[in-house]
């Protein structure tokens, strides 16, 4: 059993043996072509979402005070962390456990980003884990960069993913009140936490609340869901593959940056267990890490999950494509010396 009570911020180290009936699966190279049956509520709603979005930033560039663009950029990295340390590295994956009031905080913060509930979020995620780059895949990118950023939002899912569905256990999920209460009461929250009080802080300082409405919640709030979505289809599409070449995911640096750490996605899918979702040690590409890790030291996050140096560099020098900065080109000297 893994330790309990903070005493790492790394606790509980996981080896291959404990995780070789997940090795991952290749994946179709693309998907069959079909129609859209669009859903045209969703399309209007995202058009001016995003139109409001626009005249946000013009907003942000040039007429709201400092003040207001530092509470945005504070309450962006809120929104991130509600889903990156929340939703995903928490209570999809189950990577590390949180005692309460960092539940509560990052339930509060994940309310701002307004992604739907954790519980929906999770299940969305754990589809499309297990059944990733097919249509049980919620965003399955096999079916283009614009269908797996935003238009599978925009559509009516795949039968597959309402057939499989039922397979993900969501039960310790449900088993948390912290997630019961968010689902229960969801539409009054995100309109208080992503629209409300976004908008009136900023009126403390002397701020218009129509600065405030378009600049720290409208257009944070569609900057944050772009960023995540980033991690839908360009880490799908683009970038390195030094664990694993036979999967789509990549790891695409500029993509971590902007979701705070998440952008590691040929890691994360290879590894999925981790709580750092990289191999990363340092912070610079990581803030979610430097997050847990600080909750872990003031005793909120323990049994944070972590993979040993010598399971990645197997992994590394079985599948990956090469271009791991310090494996993957002594894998390509051992070949080029055989």
């Amino acid at each position: 059993m893994p330790p309990q009570g903070p005493q790492t911020t790394e606790s509980w180290v996981l080896y291959e043996t404990d995780f070789e009936q997940d090795a991952t699966p290749l994946v179709p190279p693309s998907a069959e072509k079909r129609r859209w049956k669009i859903v045209w509520g969703n399309v209007i709603f995202f058009i001016m979402l995003h139109i409001g979005a626009v005249y946000g930033a013009y907003l942000f560039l040039t007429k709201a005070m400092w003040a207001t663009r530092l509470f945005a950029v504070l309450i962006y990295l809120c929104s991130g962390l509600g889903i990156t340390a929340g939703a995903h590295r928490l209570w999809a994956h189950k990577s590390y456990k949180a005692k309460l009031p960092l539940r509560i905080l990052l339930i509060a913060f994940n309310t701002i980003a307004f992604q739907y509930s954790v519980l929906d979020w999770a299940r969305d995620h754990r589809m499309h884990h297990k059944y990733s780059e097919t249509d049980a895949d919620p965003h399955n990118a096999t079916r283009g960069f614009f269908f797996s950023h935003i238009g599978w939002l925009l559509i009516r899912k795949h039968p597959d993913i309402k057939a499989k569905g039922h397979t993900i256990d969501l039960s310790d999920l449900w088993a948390d009140p912290v997630l019961r209460f968010q689902k229960k009461h969801y539409p009054w929250l995100i309109l208080l936490a992503c629209f409300i009080i976004p908008s009136y802080v900023p009126t403390l300082w002397g701020e218009s609340l129509w600065n405030g409405y378009f600049v720290c919640a409208i257009f944070r709030h569609v900057l944050v869901l772009n960023f995540t979505f980033l991690i839908n289809s360009a880490a799908h599409m683009w970038g390195s593959k030094p664990y694993d070449k036979n999967i789509n995911p990549a790891d695409i640096k500029p993509v971590s940056l902007l979701v705070l750490g998440d952008g590691f996605h040929n890691y994360h899918h290879t590894f999925p267990w981790d709580y750092k979702t990289a191999e990363l040690g340092d912070y610079s590409l990581n803030f979610t890490k430097l997050f847990i890790d600080t909750m872990a030291y003031i005793g909120w996050a323990y049994d944070l999950k972590t993979v040993s140096t010598d399971v990645i560099k197997k992994r590394v020098k079985r599948t990956g494509d090469g271009s791991h900065k310090e494996w993957g080109y002594e894998e390509i000297h051992e070949l080029s010396q055989e």
